[in-house]
């Protein structure tokens, strides 16, 4: 059986460890190699929670030379669990021998240091705006150091190939193609993936803490360019000349490069046109060309997980279903007060539209259908959220001219927007939502009630700006909800127009708005049965995890 070590930074088979849609493919992706003779495991940071949450046991240690000091990094073994609340039992640590080729394990390596955790156990560390990534790269460099050096004294097992993900273990590609310590791991294939081409992980060259000459200085110093000029065009950003890039040093060191949707892998190679609102190679495109030129680029979308008995809500939501989303909207505004030391004035004034909600709807018939729904779930960047703040010729937001249309088309009707993220962003649509009496904003996270929005909207709006892959839109597909998509990317890729949902596009940021509101009055004068043909082809529509498995195995694992 072809073994496979997946590298990654987010893992959601386990708690508070997923930010984005990378957790997501970290977690179902080894479940699905199994299927076609490949066990994946995984290594990633331990977070300083991880490992007394699942009584993980201690496996090995590395001891890496990082910085001017020499630094030990502790190895903690544990299966992957079913469920990420379920803690296995550490008596099974010993069950492999025992176990049959239908029982294939996986595991999780998670790599301690106090330099990997954070006070609140997040993730990532937001940093200055003077020092982007900082914090978050020295962390990265030394978990890159470590598990290449546990690659290298083989603590981890034997393994025929290293997928990398996204920047923060990129630096693996650099130390087994450039330091001559870590040549021996050029017997393991490298892929390299790319989730977000955005964050890049750029850092100076040298002259400060967080720099490559710092993390690296047992092999590195401000004379290692001039010495060799084949390094600079590996490492160093294209743009800043006195800086490293971690995302490009993944592309070019790396055999293969592989993005999360076949679009994607067209978009990249153009220049990105930030006056246009295109979004494409992010100055790494010329790098990207080169692999495509290779045959080393490969776009395959990734996959979204389906239950034996998945299938399409086919009966109208009813007032009680209703009122239990609601109800959970207003638990989860509780829970979010738990960390604030005051109620914010988004949080407040959702919390008032959901009182006026629960009201009208507690006094109807609970068996009657409940209204229309609109719905929108997401992180809040610009990426995501650009367009619906995009001005149109009228002075309106889109947004804003959207949730107008509805009011006019149905005034029982109502939007649902949940996410968190840039508080520019979030204050944006909180002053949106609260001119608008049939927008409840909701800024936060909540799972519960994620899956309810997915499960009960009527039409699910994505007008991201760029889309590497999306999984929101297949969530929601999968029960049976169209979703109106800007035609990018894994978004182009997945909802066909008027088909199982509806696409729109244009040229530049204001088309492209333009576009989005005209296309939101099309959906909402669908005609019954065209809407019904479509709910169905969306239900019907399947991103099976399986399949992309087998597509892992023969374009990214093959010899």
């Amino acid at each position: 059986m072809k073994k496979v070590l997946l590298v990654a930074a987010e893992n959601d088979a386990l708690i508070n460890a997923k930010v984005g849609g990378m957790g997501d493919v970290i977690r179902d992706l080894p479940v699905a190699l199994n299927t076609c003779a490949v066990s994946a495991d995984v290594a990633m940071p331990e977070y300083g929670f991880l490992k007394d949450y699942y009584a993980a046991t201690k496996t090995a240690e590395v001891v890496v030379s990082y910085g001017n000091s020499t630094e030990s990094v502790i190895i903690y073994k544990m299966l992957r669990p079913e469920t990420k609340h379920v803690v296995v039992d550490a008596d099974q640590l010993n069950a492999d021998s025992n176990t049959t080729a239908n029982q294939q394990q996986n595991w999780v390596y998670l790599f301690a240091h106090p330099l990997f955790n954070q006070v609140d156990g997040s993730i990532y560390t937001q940093g200055s705006a003077d020092r982007p990534f900082a914090d978050d790269a020295n962390k990265f460099a030394l978990f890159s150091l470590a598990v290449a050096q546990a690659l290298l004294e083989r603590k981890l097992g034997d393994y025929q190939v290293m997928h990398l993900h996204d920047w923060h273990s990129a630096m693996i590609a650099m130390l087994r193609a450039v330091v001559t310590e870590f040549a021996p791991l050029k017997t393991i294939k490298c892929v390299f993936t790319i989730h977000n081409l955005a964050l890049q992980g750029i850092r100076p060259f040298s002259g400060e803490k967080s720099s490559f000459c710092h993390w690296f200085a047992r092999w590195f110093s401000v004379d290692s360019l001039h010495q060799n000029q084949w390094l600079s065009k590996a490492i160093l950003d294209p743009r800043y000349s006195s800086c490293v890039n971690p995302m490009r040093m993944g592309i070019v060191l790396s055999d293969t490069v592989h993005v999360v949707s076949p679009t994607y892998a067209k978009e990249i190679l153009q220049q990105s046109e930030p006056q246009k609102g295109f979004v494409g190679g992010e100055g790494l495109e010329q790098d990207l060309q080169h692999k495509a030129d290779q045959h080393q680029l490969v776009g395959i979308i990734n996959g979204c997980s389906y239950a034996e008995n998945s299938h399409a809500n086919d009966k109208a939501i009813q007032v009680k279903q209703r009122l239990s989303l609601l109800n959970k909207a207003q638990d989860a505004l509780i829970k979010w007060q738990a960390h604030k030391a005051s109620v914010s004035s988004a949080d407040f004034i959702a919390s008032q539209r959901l009182q006026q909600n629960l009201i009208k709807l507690s006094a109807a018939r609970k068996t009657a259908n409940a209204s229309l729904l609109i719905t929108s779930v997401g992180r809040l960047t610009s990426q995501k959220v650009m367009l619906f703040l995009q001005k149109l010729t009228n002075g309106k937001s889109a947004l804003s001219q959207i949730l107008s249309d509805l009011y006019s088309h149905n005034p029982e009707a109502m939007m649902i927007i949940l996410g968190s993220g840039d508080e520019f962003l979030s204050n944006q649509i909180k002053t949106i939502a609260a001119q608008h009496t049939n927008c409840l904003f909701l800024n936060g996270y909540d799972e519960a009630l994620s899956d309810d929005l997915y499960q009960q909207g009527d039409l699910f709006l994505m007008p991201s700006s760029f889309e590497p892959c999306g999984i929101s839109q297949m969530l929601a597909m999968k029960h049976g909800q169209p979703c109106l998509v800007h035609a990018v990317g894994g978004l182009k890729d997945t909802v066909l127009h008027q088909q199982n949902g509806w696409v729109f596009d244009g040229i530049d940021a204001a088309e492209q708005a333009k576009h989005f509101v005209e296309q939101f009055k099309v959906c909402l004068e669908c005609d019954t049965e065209t809407l019904a043909n479509i709910k169905l082809a969306a239900s019907q529509a399947r991103f099976d995890w399986t399949n992309v498995a087998l597509s892992y195995n023969e374009q990214l694992y093959s010899e």
